[in-house]
């Protein structure tokens, strides 16, 4: 067979061959299981423990630690137990970055040990179940284990469902386009300063992305070297850090604050944050991202608010 058929053939086969498709890597954070009952009292928080412990292990998945959890949790006067449902799930993934929330119940029923889980959506409060049951002499590592890998699957297999649909850069811009229609833009300053590992950054990503859509959105960006006077400020502070390594890929959480205030009275007017978390192959460009990701979701809620 000559070469050049041969060639031929491979590369028909390589085309026919199906596309592989990189899934996306999700952030999961486990709260610990409800446990009240004597017969099983301090259970809840062990199972939590080596349910997280076993889904940091899915190659899909990445776990919010649980010493940042109940930091988190106890700055918002919350505990790690019984507080999370879909009326509160959306706040805790603002908080700590995570797209899915797990919680539950562990309990007896005559001699068996039940283990009932939640997989709540943080982005559309979708709900899915599980349960996993044993004997008397059943390990609890072992129910945890098993517990685990069926979160894990409907993580996989209905994630689509969990979280909201990626809306692309245009389809923001376009967005907030269309809520500031007709209305009079003021000249705006943006000043986010950003640190990274106690570190400064020289490019700022979050100042960056923050600017960018407002100037596609038709909004005058001044700074020290502009002609045009601001009207608004809209300063803050950037932090990203190093999140977990699994395999070839880094993840980084950033998380950005802004104040808005109006220039010439002082008045302020909004304050906001956001988390976000990011994962790629290099920790700069993950950090970069989240703290972009983060500074985009800032503005898609702040800038419409500025239109007069």
């Amino acid at each position: 067979m000559k070469v050049t058929t041969v060639l031929i053939l491979c590369l028909m086969l390589k085309l026919a061959a199906p596309a592989v498709v990189a899934q996306e890597i999700l952030t999961v954070a486990v709260f610990d299981f409800e446990s009240k009952d004597e017969a099983v009292k301090d259970l809840g928080a062990k199972v939590a423990t080596l349910v997280n412990a076993n889904l940091s292990a899915e190659p899909n998945m990445i776990t919010v630690e649980r010493a940042e959890l109940e930091k988190v949790m106890g700055e918002q006067e919350l505990g790690l137990s019984g507080t999370v449902n879909t009326d509160t799930a959306a706040k805790v993934g603002k908080l700590t970055g995570a797209k899915v929330l797990v919680t539950g119940r562990v309990f007896k029923a005559d001699k068996d040990l039940l283990v009932v889980a939640k997989i709540i959506g943080t982005e559309t409060s979708r709900v899915y179940g599980e349960v996993v049951q044993g004997g008397p002499n059943v390990s609890l590592s072992d129910l945890s284990a098993q517990m685990a890998k069926k979160i894990g699957h409907v993580v996989t297999e209905k994630g689509s469902t969990l979280v909201a649909k990626v809306e692309t850069s245009q389809e923001r811009i376009e967005k907030i386009k269309k809520a500031l229609k007709d209305k009079t833009l003021p000249a705006l300053s943006i000043r986010i300063s950003e640190r990274h590992f106690n570190g400064p950054t020289i490019d700022p990503a979050a100042e960056t992305e923050f600017g960018k859509i407002a100037g596609e959105c038709g909004f005058r960006l001044a700074d020290a070297k502009s002609d045009a006077k601001p009207e608004v400020e809209i300063a803050g502070e950037a932090l990203s850090q190093f999140g977990m390594r699994k395999g070839n890929l880094i993840s980084c959480k950033a998380r950005v604050e802004i104040k808005v205030r109006e220039k010439y009275t002082g008045n302020l007017l909004f304050v906001d944050r956001q988390t976000s978390v990011a994962v790629d192959l290099t920790e700069q460009i993950a950090a970069k991202t989240a703290l972009q990701n983060a500074a985009a979701e800032l503005a898609e809620r702040i800038l419409p608010k500025l239109g007069k």
